[in-house]
């Protein structure tokens, strides 16, 4: 009898592969919570290996088993090779499921296209392999032939349904969210991206904003892109990307069609006009410049700073520009008198309601064409990204450069990053005597 194929040889693997099992299933969750995921997987590895080999062995029509008559201690070695390949495979399938899952979460969150595809690529892999322990898992029971056995594969079958659910819902599409909370410039990315390149839309529903964001979809010509609402949409953090692939693919054409979806073709009404005509009466003639201002709970690190705002003002007056404030309401005093509030208008009736995108963004039209606003500037945020998607000179703050919106700059015409540097008073006095 050689050593490889001895009673003894097969009895010292499965008692190895029991150890390694039982290592496994009972540092699981541990493991886990600790991200220590392959020591785990190692484990059921090792319990895999030692029991196909000892399997291996009772198996062979030739062994020293067969010779010596020990069948009978073979079927034994052979049912507990089969029942630690049975529960190490529907373990596999359920950590594939887990696993699956968690990367799927991460995909869809991704930052880019790519990212996102790569990351879905690697879960249709992650699927494939529980499908594959969920299959072995059910040929090792269906030889037990044992209730119990069937209860451990059907786990396994379910795991390996519930990881391949994954792929079938996976969500394409971008959420246009309607809830006041969220970013309300969130919906110019959407809508830009829809009008620029194939995407899928959903509206977030039963929102106060929900009728306005369809109402908007639907005046920017985008209705077939949107489709029902579901969980686990892809981020939207992707969006400014694929805003950015539109413009470089030929600037004066993506903006063209993005004023188009934005602002339609019909007139804008008297009331905008008037609106403007009254907000600005305070204002000295000749050209002026939008200051934004940002006080928000998300992010309150890329909040105004009120001493930069107040040099901002003096820096555009000094320039022959004047400043008119927009934005959230200004937090602190000494803004020069010459300065025009026009902040919290989106408060108004005349920009709430179901036509109050398109009416928010006709104002800052009105204002480009009629009341010589030339550019915005301010510190990072969303609602002025809608002006400048329509073509008004914008340059933005930031302390470090924006991995999401510095994808803007070079495409986006007139667009400008400014990083807050020891150079910063010279970029902005710069793009103001530009402007």
């Amino acid at each position: 009898m050689s050593e490889s194929s001895s009673p003894r040889n097969v009895e010292q693997c499965l008692q190895q592969a029991t150890t390694a099992l039982s290592q496994a299933l009972s540092q699981q969750l541990a493991l886990r919570r600790a991200g220590q995921s392959d020591t785990f997987r190692a484990h059921l590895a090792e319990a895999v290996a030692l029991a196909e080999a000892g399997l291996a062995q009772v198996n062979e029509p030739d062994s020293d088993l067969v010779r010596d008559g020990a069948f009978d201690r073979g079927l034994a070695w052979a049912r507990e090779a089969r029942w630690i390949l049975l529960q190490a495979q529907a373990t596999r399938a359920e950590d594939a499921r887990y696993g699956a899952g968690q990367l799927a979460r991460g995909a869809q969150r991704a930052p880019t296209g790519e990212d996102c595809e790569d990351g879905w690529q690697r879960v249709a892999e992650i699927v494939a392999d529980c499908q594959a322990a969920a299959d072995e898992a059910h040929r090792h029971a269906a030889r037990l032939n044992q209730a119990r056995a069937q209860r451990w594969a059907l786990g396994a079958r379910r795991a390996a349904q519930a990881a391949q659910a994954l792929l079938v819902d996976r969500n394409y599409a971008y959420t246009f969210h309607a809830d006041p909370k969220f970013s309300f410039g969130e919906g110019w990315y959407v809508t830009a991206a829809a009008t620029l390149g194939a995407i899928h839309i959903q509206i977030e529903p039963d929102q106060p904003q929900t009728l306005a964001a369809q109402y908007f979809i639907n005046q920017a010509g985008l209705s077939a892109c949107v489709v029902p609402y579901r969980a686990r949409p892809r981020a939207n953090k992707a969006l400014p990307d694929l805003i950015a692939r539109g413009f470089r693919a030929g600037p004066q054409a993506a903006q063209q069609r993005v004023r188009r979806a934005f602002l339609g073709d019909e007139p804008v009404s008297s009331a905008i006009f008037d609106f403007a005509a009254r907000a600005l009466r305070p204002a000295r003639p000749g050209k002026k410049v939008l200051l934004w201002v940002r006080y928000g709970q998300h992010h309150p690190d890329r909040n105004t700073m009120h001493d930069e705002l107040l040099a901002l003002c003096c820096t555009s007056l000094a320039c022959g520009l004047t400043p008119v404030l927009v934005g959230d309401g200004v937090r602190g005093h000494g803004v020069p008198e010459q300065v025009v509030d026009l902040t919290l208008f989106w408060k108004q009736p005349l920009f709430q309601g179901i036509g109050m995108r398109r009416a928010q963004l006709q104002l800052f039209e009105v204002l480009r064409a009629h009341h010589g606003v030339v550019g915005q500037m301010g510190v990072t945020t969303a609602g002025m990204d809608g002006p400048a998607l329509l073509g008004l000179p914008t340059a933005y703050f930031t302390q470090q450069p924006n991995v999401r919106l510095g994808k803007w700059v070079g495409a986006v015409p007139h667009y400008q990053e400014i990083v807050r540097s020891g150079t910063f008073h010279e970029h902005v006095l710069a793009a103001i005597e530009r402007w």
